[in-house]
């Protein structure tokens, strides 16, 4: 458990954090609701709040935040119960996933809402990340509540009772979300009507919840297993997407695989660890566009 300094009474100070590097955890395309600010930090909204976070040499500053809300949703969010000291440690066993690790360190994986990573990943498909952070603001701004706060004006991810009322053709225009706009409006409908259980998920096996996310309109194996993942802390998950495959063929395999083949060998390789593997082998990947012709 990490020590923590309470500046005041909405400034949490995490000290000596060397495992936690916010351009690396917010910029990795895990998540779509953090803004970089001019001096470095960054915003976010999530769970109803907004805060700031940056990094003072060893030490991350979260401001907007007081001890009992760190506590109940800060804590968990932020992955901080987990000891990513020995992750490491075992996944540096593999020499080719150690200098991924050394690339990447201080990548934390968030655990976020399970229906706004739903609703992200729909809209992620055959998308780009700026499009996709410009279209959940949207959304947010047209179906969430209001939340003044210290750092301006924000919006909440709307929940399902709400999305699942909205005009798709809305969707489409003012969010642009493209094709993907019903397939938003029938997700919503899908899990308010408890047709999907999505609080199911935390405990069901991989495959079986995999298939079962996979009813929802727009989710296909990769989007599963991102929610998997980012969502519900299957940490077993490995989300295939064209940077993975590129660097696994590259870096393991030495040959064209099968994108359903990559995401099954990733999880034989780095077993209960696969999903953080696969985020250092992203980061890594895709900021050196290994792979790419």
């Amino acid at each position: 458990m990490n020590e923590i300094y309470k500046n005041n009474e909405k400034e949490i100070i995490l000290k000596n954090m060397d495992d936690f590097n916010p351009e690396h955890i917010f910029l990795c395309g895990q998540a779509f609701r953090w803004e970089l600010e001019e001096d470095g930090s960054f915003t976010n909204v999530a769970h109803d709040r907004v805060i700031n976070i940056s990094k003072k040499e060893k030490d991350i500053i979260i401001k907007n935040s007081d001890e009992d809300d760190f506590n109940k949703i800060w804590r968990n969010y932020f992955d901080l119960n987990r000891d990513y000291l020995k992750i490491i440690n075992d996944l540096s066993e593999d020499q080719v996933l150690k200098r991924a690790i050394e690339y990447g360190r201080g990548i934390r994986i968030l655990n976020q809402d399970p229906f706004e990573t739903i609703i992200s990943f729909i809209i992620s498909a055959n998308n780009n990340i700026k499009r996709i952070k410009k279209s959940i603001k949207i959304i947010s701004q047209m179906y969430g509540e209001k939340i003044e706060n210290p750092f301006g004006t924000y919006y909440s991810f709307p929940k399902a009772e709400v999305l699942k009322n909205a005009d798709p053709k809305d969707l489409r225009e003012f969010a642009k979300v493209g094709f993907r706009d019903e397939r938003i409006v029938k997700a919503a409908n899908m899990i308010y009507d408890e047709e999907i259980d999505i609080n199911s998920f935390y405990t069901k096996d991989l495959k079986l919840a995999s298939e079962e996310l996979q009813k929802l309109p727009g989710v296909g194996p990769k989007v599963s297993d991102c929610i998997l993942l980012f969502a519900y802390g299957r940490s077993e998950s490995f989300p295939v997407d064209v940077w993975i495959k590129r660097v696994m063929e590259e870096l393991y395999f030495k040959e064209t695989v099968k994108k359903t083949e990559v995401a099954d060998r990733g999880r034989e390789l780095f077993k209960d660890f696969a999903g953080f593997a696969q985020q250092y082998l992203f980061f890594y990947g895709r900021e050196n566009k290994l792979g790419k012709i």
